[in-house]
C-alpha cells in the first residue's frame, strides 16, 4: 500500500556535506501506482520528470530519502484578503494562459506533446514561451493551486503550523512553560519526524560530523525544518518555525537511544508493505472518472428526522438538526460527518469537507469516543466535489479551486445517477437509528389524543452527534452492500462489498486521487470567518471573552482600556466554542483560548451558543414593559421621599440663621448626631436570662448604674462572640 500521494515534497539526502539538498514535490501518481511525475524546487528551469514510485518508495524506507514536514510555500494557500484583492488580476491573467493546459493531465507532463501546449499557448495570449514556462513552474511549485500565481509576498516563507496526523493532543508531561504560561505544548513525534531523526543520526553522528547530540539537533532544524530561507549579509540562511513546532532536543535525544529498535520495525513494516503492493496484479484504465479512493466525493444534507434539546436548557426543544455527509464515489466511504443547526448552507458544506480533510481519531475524541487510524482512514482532500446544485453553487466555492485546487462539479442533468449516492446514506441512517430515538419524527397521521412526538425529544447536538460517529463507524466497517456492482479487477481481488475494505482495496490498487495539503492551509480555507472585538475584557466573539498568546505579549487589553477597542478577522469551527482562530495579516492563524469566566460554555457548538444569547435577549425583550415599570415605581418612591424630607429640612430652617453658621457647625453637629445614632442602635444584653432591659436610655437614678456595668456588659458580648465563632 503505498503512502505517497498528490502534493507531498520529498527531500533526497545528500551524504555531501555541503551540497544543497534536491528537493521535489509530487505532480501526479499514475493510478496504477507504478509511476509518478514530480518536479524539483526552487530550480530556476526545472520540468516535471518521471520517476518509478517503487524507487522512491525504497529510498523512503532506507534512509536516502524523506517527507518534508514543513511546506515552503504553504503561506500561498491562503493570503491576506488586502493582498490577494491587490494582486487577483494578475493571478488570474496567468491562470487563463496555463488553465487549459494543466487540466490535460498526463499529457501535459510529456516532454513530446508539452512543448507544442506552451508554444500554443504563447501564441494565443500573445506571451512568450519563457512566461508561460515560468508560470507552470510556479504552479507546480505551489501545489498546483490557482493561488501559487500570485506574486511572492513572503520570501523567507513565514511560520507555519505543520501538525503531525496524529497531534490532536501532545504525549508526555507538560512542560512548566505550558503548565504556567500556557505555552504551546509542542509536538509528537510520528513516523516522518522519527525518519528525519534516523538521518540525522546517520549522517551528523555516526560519521562525527557533529560532535554532541546538540550540534546534531541544530544542523538537523536548519536542514530538514525550515520554512525557506532569507538572505542576511549576503548569506542564504534557513527560517525555522516556531519552537512549539518543532521536535525538542530530548525527544531527539530519546529516539537517538532507541535507534537500532526503531530501524528495524520501520524497515520490517515497510519490506512488508513492498511486498504486498507489488505481488498483486494491478490493472485498469485512467480515464474512469471514479477510478480510485479519492478521485471524487460526493457531498449533501439533509434535516434529520429527529428533534433535539438545548445542550444548555434543557427543557427548550431547538428543533431538527442539518446533517452534512461526504461520501467517495468509489468505495462508498462516508469520509466527512458534520451534524449542526446551519442550511443547508455552505458553512455545513465546508465543515463536513473539513472533517473529510482531518484526523478521526481526533475528532472522535472530541466526543468521547476512542479509535484507531485503521476504523476511519480518511484524512485528505479529493480531487474534485459532486454536490447537488446546493451549497456549492456559491461565490465562496472559489476558494475550493484558487486555494486547494479541488474541482467542484454540480451534477448536470446525464450525471443523475450520482445523485442518490448521499441520499441513499440519510435512508440507512434513518432505518438503522434515527427513527428508534427520542424526539425521532412520526410520519403515521396523528390521532386526537396523541403524544406530540416533539415533546419527546431528549437529546442534544452532542449526544446526536455522537449517536452518528457511531453509526458512520459501523457503516464504513460493516455494511454489506449487496447492491455494489464489481468491475472485474474487484472481482479478481475478491473484495468484499464493505465500504472501508473497497476504500483499503483501492487505497493499494489505485492510489493518486487523494490530496494532501497542510491542516492550517486547508482550515483557513475552510472554516467560517467572522470578526471579533479586543476590549480590555478580553477577546468578545460571540459574547463570550477569549485570550492568546500574542495578545498577552502585545498588551492588547492594556491598549484597549488605555485607547480604544478594535475588529480582528477569526476564523472558528462552530463544534468547538472553546477555542478561536486571529487570521494574521502576513499568512497564519494564532489560537485563542476560552476565558475561565467563560468555560460554563466550554463543550457545547457555537450553534448552542448563538441560541442561548438569542434566547436571552428574547426574554429580556419580553419582560421590558415589568422593567421600565419596576423603574418608574422606583423613582416615584424616591421621589416622595426627596419631597418628604424638602418640606422638613425647609419648615425646620430658622429664617434667621445664616447659611454660615450652619455650614460652621458641621463638625460638631455630626459628633452629636453620631452619639444619638449610637444610643439607638445600641445593643444592651439581660445580665441574666429571662431578665428584660429597656433599650435607649433612663432615669438618672441608674444611669451611674448604667455607666458602671458598660464594660462588663461589652467584655460579655465579645466572649459571646469569641464562643459563637469557636462553635462555628
Amino acid at each position: 500500500m503505498s503512502n505517497l500521494s498528490v502534493g507531498m515534497i520529498v527531500e533526497w539526502i545528500s551524504e555531501q556535506e555541503d551540497s544543497t539538498p534536491l528537493v521535489e514535490r509530487i505532480l501526479w501518481v499514475n493510478p496504477t501506482a507504478t509511476d509518478l511525475v514530480s518536479i524539483q524546487l526552487d530550480e530556476p528551469l526545472a520540468l516535471p520528470v518521471w520517476k518509478r514510485l517503487a524507487d522512491i518508495e525504497e529510498a523512503l524506507a532506507n534512509g536516502s530519502a524523506i517527507i518534508r514536514v514543513a511546506d515552503p510555500y504553504a503561506h500561498r494557500l491562503h493570503p491576506p484578503e488586502s493582498f490577494l484583492l491587490k494582486h487577483r488580476q494578475r493571478r488570474d491573467a496567468a491562470w487563463k494562459v496555463i488553465e487549459d493546459m494543466v487540466s490535460r493531465v498526463p499529457d501535459i507532463y510529456d516532454e513530446t506533446i508539452r512543448g507544442g501546449l506552451v508554444a500554443d499557448a504563447a501564441n494565443q495570449h500573445s506571451v512568450h514561451k519563457m512566461t508561460v514556462y515560468k508560470y507552470l513552474r510556479r504552479f507546480w511549485w505551489g501545489g498546483m493551486v490557482k493561488n501559487a500565481l500570485l506574486p511572492s509576498y513572503e520570501r523567507s516563507g513565514g511560520p507555519g503550523k505543520e501538525k503531525s496526523a496524529n497531534s490532536a493532543s501532545k504525549r508526555g508531561r507538560p512542560t512548566k512553560a505550558t503548565v504556567l504560561r500556557d505555552a504551546p505544548p509542542g509536538i509528537n513525534v510520528d513516523d516522518s519526524i522519527r525518519r528525519i531523526f534516523s538521518v540525522a543520526f546517520r549522517l551528523y553522528v555516526d560519521t562525527n560530523k557533529a560532535p554532541t547530540l546538540k550540534r546534531a539537533y541544530s544542523l538537523m532544524l536548519s536542514n530538514y525544518f525550515n520554512v525557506g530561507f532569507e538572505v542576511k549579509g549576503g548569506v542564504r540562511v534557513p527560517v525555522l518555525p516556531p519552537s512549539h513546532q518543532l521536535p525538542t532536543l530530548e525527544q531527539f535525544r530519546y529516539w537517538y537511544k532507541k535507534q537500532q529498535d526503531i530501524e528495524a520495525s520501520f524497515t520490517k513494516r515497510e519490506g512488508a508493505r513492498r511486498f504486498a503492493l507489488k505481488r498483486r496484479p494491478v490493472l485498469g484504465s485512467s480515464t474512469k472518472m471514479a477510478f480510485g479512493p479519492g478521485s471524487i466525493y460526493q457531498i449533501d444534507a439533509t434535516i434529520a428526522d429527529v428533534y433535539l434539546v438545548s445542550g444548555l436548557n434543557r427543557s427548550q426543544i431547538i428543533g431538527r438538526p442539518v446533517v452534512y455527509v461526504v461520501i467517495d464515489v468509489l468505495s462508498r466511504m462516508i469520509t466527512g460527518l458534520y451534524v449542526g443547526l446551519e442550511g443547508p448552507s455552505w458553512l455545513g458544506a465546508m465543515m463536513a469537507l473539513a472533517n473529510a480533510a482531518s484526523d478521526k481519531k481526533a475528532f472522535c475524541s472530541k466526543y468521547g469516543i476512542s479509535i484507531s487510524d485503521e476504523d476511519w482512514p480518511c484524512k485528505n482532500l479529493p480531487m474534485e466535489i459532486l454536490a447537488d446544485r446546493g451549497e456549492l453553487l456559491s461565490r465562496h466555492a472559489d476558494e475550493l479551486t484558487d486555494s486547494l485546487n479541488i474541482t467542484v462539479a454540480n451534477a448536470p442533468p446525464f450525471r443523475a445517477d450520482w445523485k442518490g449516492i448521499v441520499e441513499q446514506q440519510f435512508r440507512i441512517a434513518n432505518e438503522r437509528m434515527i427513527h428508534w430515538v427520542p424526539g425521532a419524527v412520526r410520519r403515521v397521521a396523528r390521532e386526537r389524543g396523541d403524544l406530540d412526538y416533539r415533546l419527546d425529544a431528549k437529546l442534544d447536538l452532542n449526544a446526536f452527534t455522537e449517536i452518528m460517529i457511531y453509526n458512520t463507524l459501523s457503516y464504513n466497517k460493516m455494511h454489506w452492500m449487496e447492491w455494489y456492482r464489481h468491475d472485474e479487477f474487484q472481482i479478481q481481488s475478491a473484495v468484499d462489498p464493505f465500504p472501508r475494505t473497497l476504500w483499503n482495496w483501492g487505497i493499494e490498487h489505485r492510489s493518486g486521487f487523494l490530496r494532501t495539503r497542510p491542516q492550517e492551509a486547508v482550515l483557513l480555507a475552510l472554516m467560517p470567518r467572522g470578526e471579533a472585538s479586543v476590549t480590555h475584557l478580553g477577546i468578545k466573539w460571540q459574547g463570550l471573552y477569549y485570550t492568546s498568546e500574542i495578545a498577552i505579549r502585545e498588551q492588547w487589553f492594556i491598549r484597549a482600556r488605555a485607547t480604544r477597542t478594535w475588529k480582528v478577522s477569526v476564523a472558528y469551527d462552530p463544534r468547538n466554542i472553546e477555542m478561536i482562530y486571529i487570521v494574521q495579516p502576513k499568512g497564519g492563524i494564532e489560537a485563542c483560548h476560552l476565558l475561565e469566566k467563560n468555560q460554563d460554555f466550554a463543550g457545547y457548538m457555537v450553534e448552542e451558543v448563538q441560541d442561548y444569547v438569542a434566547d436571552r435577549k428574547l426574554r429580556k425583550a419580553e419582560i421590558k414593559t415589568d422593567i421600565l415599570q419596576e423603574r418608574a415605581e422606583f423613582m416615584a418612591q424616591v421621589d416622595a421621599v426627596v419631597t418628604a424630607q424638602e418640606n422638613l429640612t425647609e419648615g425646620a430652617v430658622s429664617t434667621d440663621q445664616s447659611n454660615h453658621k450652619r455650614v460652621k457647625d458641621i463638625r460638631q453637629n455630626r459628633r452629636e448626631e453620631r452619639e444619638r445614632v449610637r444610643k439607638a442602635e445600641a445593643w444592651e444584653l439581660a445580665e441574666h436570662p429571662g431578665t428584660p432591659r429597656k433599650i435607649g436610655g433612663g432615669s438618672q437614678s441608674n444611669a451611674s448604674a448604667s455607666s458602671s456595668t458598660v464594660e462588663s456588659r461589652k467584655r460579655g458580648f465579645l466572649n459571646i462572640l469569641k464562643q459563637t465563632r469557636k462553635s462555628d
